[in-house]
């Protein structure tokens, strides 16, 4: 008898409840909770996929009490939110996604809950002032989840090793096959004819024998798969290859038994070896593609460190360390746990909780990364280094992502939908055809069909291009947020710039001011207020002070699209656009002005002159070979005429838009068919970039990292943008070569196969070996293109 949660034989207890049959009272109390919270579809998903939970946990967490230890494993925390990764050995199936998946139903205090089944991984976010860590722990312990904590590594990221049980059955496949083709060797050198008849029999029910393991333990996975695939009506690659490892051992087992022929248990057993063998090396490099990914994404982000002498320099947050003091400015994001140690800070952490309310911190508190600073700059104290792997995990929040299909799935299951059935089809019409001649060659041409058509090759095309293509573009300072953004980036038409830090750079520009002699005071007061803002314009009226007096300020309001409001020494500074300072657009000049207003003074305005980003000729030139250009800035019309010169009377201008009209714009392109690619600042743009199919970052020497967009372009490359999407376009094409070369491979091997030339272990060799060749192919031609293209 079986348990009805997890499948184990009820050896040492039966428990009975509820018309079901438990193999302990850890099952059955599992199984109460799932029907008492109405999730009990977890048994229709998989038959019996639960695990036992451990027999005692009153004790076994006490240590998760300590808030040293709470503090190792809590990724994130505010007043009321707390988030933590685990990792789960346990999971192994789509039940355990679902499951896990819906927690929130078990524990309304758990917030959300999201499985990476690669890495076996769990994400919870949940309320710590109700549910505590430690009896988390004890409701996935509970139900048969146990995490697996080593708090002496939690501080190293670890590549994920292969599965081990993968291994096991390699090893069990690689037993059988060597003693299977040592008992055959008269069989190979056509000595059966002279061999005594009770040895011919005896040795083969030794291979049937040694077949077994095989079966039953090494090829499990792949009738596993298969069955649950069929269970969904789903037709997967896993059944072309249960159904030639079965018909083998079918056909082995019938000839040993009637002693009409020696069957062929060293063909079962060299397939199932060099499938395990190819599906090893597949999970190998798919784990060095997630690695690299996590931990080599290094995103162009500076910060503003404070150094000893008071100075400000902007440095990569790459090489901050701990004890460092930096600035971090309005709409600023954190990138390390820090403690607040000077300024009002008011923190938005909805990039890593998707909660937008700010929550206030006061001085010592700490401040984890991820958050964003709004209102007045504050000074922070790093305490932790930076995690790369973290500000991925960020990028990729699914708060804000977009609906897109999964990595690398959306080009191949385009091309390959029916390629199982087509296969299928063959083997089976062959497989018949054959059968009126020579029962041995249909056997032969069945299997060998089955095993050679493996669609394995044609799976990894997408995944191994586009993961050479992270890198290279990465290396080059274009940073993409997945692979799906590569097929996006291809499929392009149309691209909308922002002006303002976009195609001007910020470094460059001339700025005067007009109006009112500025005092000592009043130039420390706007040197202290400029000093707080993260927007472009702000920046560059900063950078041109020759160096004043910080002071302290009592109040700031920056308005997105607007301009600042602050107080400071009981005035009361109004700075920004014509119509937000003076309530009024005179039109007198179309330059680019920031005004100036203290209290109900108007005292004048700085005007900035705009330098371009150097070489935008040629590269606005050679973008308009390919898509359709437009501008739109928030900026009056002033430089129009400049604009025409470089964009072509062709291109749509648009001026004195509001973050909110930007991204209406990018939705009404799209809704008349356009896919767009929006490149804006990361500041007043990231509705806009979250809208656009393509949303670009223009990093230069401020924290812009947004988790709105898509890319990341540091601004000293920005010339190279035409040659970053025509290597994503190309890399589209390498793809349809391999899957040109993948179906040349299986026309070739299905015409020897069909004729009954190949026989099925010849088959299984060739199979991983048209994998490797697809992947060297792939990363070959990446490669070359990169170095055609000077990347």
């Amino acid at each position: 008898m079986t348990c009805f949660h997890c499948g184990e034989d009820c050896l040492d207890e039966t428990v009975d409840f509820d018309n079901k049959t438990f193999c302990c009272e850890g099952c059955k109390t599992v199984y109460e909770i799932l029907n008492q919270n109405e999730l009990c579809n977890y048994y229709d998903i998989e038959k019996t996929p639960g695990i036992t939970p451990p027999k005692d946990l009153s004790k076994k967490f006490e240590y998760l009490e300590n808030s040293q230890v709470i503090e190792k494993l809590v990724d994130f925390k505010d007043d009321e939110i707390s988030i933590s990764v685990f990792y789960l050995p346990q999971i192994h199936c789509s039940s355990c996604i679902w499951l896990l998946e819906n927690l929130y139903k078990l524990n309304p205090d758990i917030k959300s809950s999201r499985v990476n089944f690669l890495k076996k991984e769990i994400r919870l976010s949940f309320n710590h002032n109700i549910l505590s860590l430690r009896k988390l722990v004890e409701l996935l312990a509970s139900i048969g989840y146990e995490p697996e904590i080593n708090l002496e590594n939690l501080s190293e990221r670890k590549k994920q090793k292969i599965d081990r049980s993968l291994i096991f059955k390699l090893g069990v496949a690689g037993f059988c096959f060597g003693n299977i083709m040592l008992i055959s060797l008269p069989e190979y050198f056509g000595l059966d004819m002279i061999k005594e008849t009770h040895f011919a029999n005896f040795f083969g029910y030794v291979n049937l024998i040694l077949s077994l393991p095989i079966l039953v333990y090494s090829s499990n996975s792949y009738f596993i798969s298969a069955w649950n695939g069929i269970k969904r009506k789903v037709v997967n690659i896993d059944i072309p290859i249960s159904l030639g490892i079965l018909v083998l051992f079918l056909r082995s087992a019938f000839e040993i038994v009637s002693k009409t022929g020696a069957g062929y248990s060293d063909s079962l057993a060299g397939l199932v070896f060099f499938l395990l063998l190819g599906r090893i090396f597949q999970q190998k490099t798919y784990n060095i593609l997630s690695f690299e990914r996590d931990y080599k994404s290094y995103f162009p982000i500076a910060t503003t460190k404070i150094e000893t002498n008071g100075n400000e320099k902007n440095i990569p947050v790459s090489e901050l360390n701990i004890g460092d003091i930096i600035l971090i400015r309005n709409n600023e994001l954190i990138p390390v746990d820090a403690e607040l140690i000077e300024g009002n800070a008011n923190i938005d952490n909805s990039f890593v909780t998707g909660e937008s309310a700010p929550t206030r911190k006061n001085i010592g508190d700490k401040i984890y990364a991820g958050g964003k600073q709004v209102g007045q700059a504050i000074q922070l104290k790093v305490l932790k280094e930076l995690s790369h792997s973290y500000l991925t995990q960020l990028w990729n929040n699914e708060a804000f992502s977009k609906e897109e299909q999964d990595q690398f799935e959306g080009i191949t299951n385009s091309i390959s939908k029916y390629f199982t059935i087509i296969i299928l089809v063959i083997a089976f019409g062959s497989g018949l055809f054959w059968l009126q001649t020579d029962l041995k060659i249909a056997i032969n041409t069945f299997t060998a069909v089955l095993i050679i058509a493996c669609p394995c090759a044609l799976a990894l095309s997408a995944p191994f291009t586009f993961g050479n293509v992270l890198r290279v573009l990465g290396r080059n300072k274009f940073y993409l947020k997945n692979a799906t953004v590569i097929e996006n980036l291809a499929k392009i038409n149309t691209i909308v710039f922002d002006k303002t830090g976009t195609i001007t750079q910020s470094s460059n520009s001339d700025i005067k001011y007009y109006g009112e002699e500025l005092n000592e005071e009043t130039t420390n007061h706007l040197y202290s207020i400029f000093r707080q803002s993260s927007h472009p314009l702000s920046k560059m009226i900063f950078n041109g002070f020759v160096k004043a007096k910080i002071l302290e300020i009592g109040k700031f309001n920056e308005l997105v699209g607007k301009g600042i409001i602050a107080k400071i020494e009981n005035k009361t500074y109004t700075i920004g656009s014509e119509q937000f300072v003076k309530k009024v657009n005179e039109n007198s000049s179309k330059a680019t002005r920031v005004h100036l207003k203290i209290d109900n003074n108007y005292l004048g305005y700085y005007q900035l002159e705009n330098k371009y980003r150097i070489n935008l000729k040629q590269t606005i030139s050679l973008l308009l070979k390919w898509f359709k250009l437009k501008i739109i800035s928030g900026d009056n019309d002033s430089e129009k005429e400049n604009l025409v010169n470089y964009f072509g009377s062709e291109s749509e201008f648009l001026f004195n838009q509001t973050p909110d009209n930007k991204l209406k714009y990018i939705k009404s392109l799209q809704d008349n068919g356009e896919n767009v690619a929006m490149i804006g600042d990361g500041l007043n743009d990231a509705g806009a970039l979250k809208q656009s199919n393509v949303g670009i970052s223009i990093s230069e020497d401020i924290n812009t990292f947004s988790p709105a967009c898509d890319a990341i372009l540091e601004a000293s490359v920005f010339e190279k943008l035409p040659t970053f999407i025509g290597y994503c376009r190309g890399s589209i094409r390498i793809i349809i070569v391999s899957f040109i070369i993948s179906f040349l491979y299986n026309i070739v091997g299905l015409t020897f196969a069909v004729k009954g030339l190949l026989s099925p272990v010849f088959a299984a060799i060739l199979m991983p070996l048209s994998s490797i060749t697809v992947v060297v192919f792939v990363t070959l031609a990446t490669n070359i293109l990169a170095k055609h293209k000077n990347l």
